[in-house]
């Protein structure tokens, strides 16, 4: 009989073709020595055969050498095992068919996991247990779904399983889902149970719900895991409750290294960047991560010299940075032109061997170009990998960045490969240079070759047809925007308001106004529609929307001043 799939998981179908094994539980192993201790199991199921009069089961013998190979994942002693057990008769075994299944669902080789399943009916709780792990180990969700639905009793193994495989795949809604219906059963979570579904609660975003959660593991006396409350606290710094994360870190019996360091990103993702350091202080064992966290916590508030500092701290630690670590310090060099701090940086680079990387390789770029070193920028290109796009876009627009739009219209016009960043460097650049012209011939042929631009593109495009007083353009390029839903963000909304008012119809530049006034942020709309209706001459309307402005929890800037 064929259980109907819930509709609240129908979209799983998409999921539904097997994918390949990860690798972590398929065995690569071509050799047929077993390890020594496997070899002892299976001696000892050999030695058993006809020592019954001395005590040994031959069963359990070779139970443990199977578990041996599905904790080893050796599917080529697996198989031959498995020919013992038919020979010997023994596959009617319960026990030792779940331990056979145990050892190809380990490997990765769900298929022959499946058959053995389907000859025992496919009823047992363990079994049912043993399939839906392999498959979620494997990537193949539906499959786990379709064993767990056609279980007639389910067990905590089976739901957590089913959660941890939802969780694991991002499927939040349908951890959570499962979880409820674990709890209507009256089954009891146990630690493992928690542990998976608060990453879903999480990201959900609904604070009751973490709340509850938590109340849940204190009934169950699960808060003094350090799993658990770990992933408790997790879940509260996400939910931007950062006070009830610190009640909880405060409260915690049991604290481990990811304890301190959840805390602390906590506090850096809030901008409590003092309470970050403090906390820092008071980690009894910091790991590459405290450090790269801490870091990250003052490149957020723009204070480059003390992650500086930091950063020289850990090297005098003996801890090796990692590469994300680097590129973040030099990318923040370049953003303050901090030439001799990025040097050095680049040189640490070096020895620690990521200069090889491309992403690292067009941050370099990227830097000395910001720092009006083209020339070391260069450099670093023509050492680097030349066939890499982000290396081929950093140095292009630092060609741009330095005024060299011949340099970089050539290597432009030489790319084999562009994508969206490559033809917006160079729009943004003719628009910029008072070239409106050239600007719009390279948006047509962007959207001829078939790629769509994105609103930073749009954003320059607007300011082409602004500087041209082409209206039936700038109309054309607006629906095009419509048509192709890019998002509509405040730069590209001031602009296109910005392009109506140059182009003469103010009308279209207060419809776009009324139509994302209460959407956005920033100022930038509200200044465009301001100085828009005074260049018109409305003077009265231009005074009365700054009037509203600033009645609103924007914040003005100097240009907002310019024309009332």
């Amino acid at each position: 009989m064929t259980i109907p799939l819930r509709p609240k998981f129908r979209h799983l179908l998409q999921i539904a073709s097997p994918s390949p094994p990860n690798p972590r539980w398929a065995s690569s192993a071509t050799a047929t020595e077993p390890p020594p201790h496997l070899r002892d199991h299976v001696l000892t199921f050999f030695n058993a055969r006809g020592a019954h009069e001395r005590g040994y089961d031959r069963e359990l013998a070779l139970v443990s050498a199977l578990k041996s190979c599905a904790s080893l994942s050796a599917d080529p002693q697996g198989r031959q095992l498995h020919s013992l057990v038919l020979k010997t008769g023994l596959l009617a075994n319960s026990f030792v068919r779940n331990s056979l299944t145990n050892v190809y669902a380990k490997c990765g080789l769900m298929d022959e996991a499946g058959v053995l399943f389907g000859s025992c009916g496919g009823s047992g709780v363990v079994c049912c247990n043993i399939m839906i792990a392999g498959y979620v180990r494997s990537g193949r969700l539906w499959d786990a779904f379709q064993v767990f639905e056609k279980m007639t009793m389910k067990e905590c193994v089976s739901y957590t399983t089913m959660i941890m495989g939802f969780t694991q795949n991002k499927f939040w809604g349908e951890a959570i889902e499962v979880f409820k219906d674990m709890r209507v059963a009256g089954i009891i979570p146990n630690e493992a149970t928690l542990a998976s579904v608060i990453p879903a609660c999480s990201h959900s975003g609904e604070l009751w719900n973490c709340r509850m959660l938590h109340a849940l593991a204190i009934k169950l006396l699960l808060d003094s895991s350090v799993i658990v409350s770990t992933n408790l606290l997790h879940m509260y710094c996400i939910c931007s409750s950062i006070e009830e994360a610190s009640r909880l870190f405060e409260e915690m019996p049991e604290k481990n290294v990811v304890s301190w360091n959840v805390m602390l990103n906590g506090y850096s993702k809030a901008g409590l960047v003092d309470l970050a350091g403090q906390l820092f202080e008071k980690i009894p064992s910091r790991d590459v991560v405290s450090w790269g966290t801490l870091i990250d916590s003052y490149l957020r508030v723009q204070r480059l010299s003390e992650a500086l500092i930091v950063c020289r701290e850990m090297l005098r630690s003996g801890l090796r940075p990692n590469d994300v670590m680097l590129v973040d310090l030099v990318s923040a060099c370049a953003r303050s032109v901090l030439a001799v701090e990025g040097q050095q940086l680049h040189n640490l680079i070096v020895r620690c061997g990521f200069d090889c990387s491309d992403f690292v390789q067009a941050t370099i770029i990227h830097f000395y170009a910001a720092c009006g070193r083209i020339d070391l920028a260069h450099l670093q290109f023509e050492t680097g990998s030349k066939d890499h796009l982000a290396s081929l876009n950093a140095l292009i627009a630092g060609f741009v960045r330095n005024g060299m739009i011949d340099q970089a219209r050539q290597m432009f016009t030489q790319m084999s490969e562009r994508d969206v960043f490559s033809w917006t460097t160079m729009i943004s650049c003719y628009a910029q240079q008072e070239q409106p012209n050239m600007a719009l011939e390279l948006f047509h042929k962007m959207v001829t070759s078939g790629l769509c631009p994105n609103e930073v593109t749009m954003a320059s495009v607007f300011s082409a047809i602004a500087a041209l007083g082409s209206l039936k353009e700038g109309s054309w390029a607006h629906e095009y925007v419509q048509k192709n839903s890019i998002p509509l963000n405040d730069n590209l909304s001031a602009s296109i308001i910005d392009m109506y008012a140059k182009c003469g119809s103010i009308t279209s530049a207060l419809e776009v106004f009324h139509q994302v006034r209460d959407k956005g942020r920033d100022v930038s709309p509200w200044n465009a529609i301001i100085c828009g209706s005074a260049m018109h001459g409305h003077a009265n309307l231009s005074l009365a929307i700054f009037s509203n402005l600033q009645k609103q929890n924007i914040r003005l800037n100097s240009i907002t001043f310019i024309e009332p």
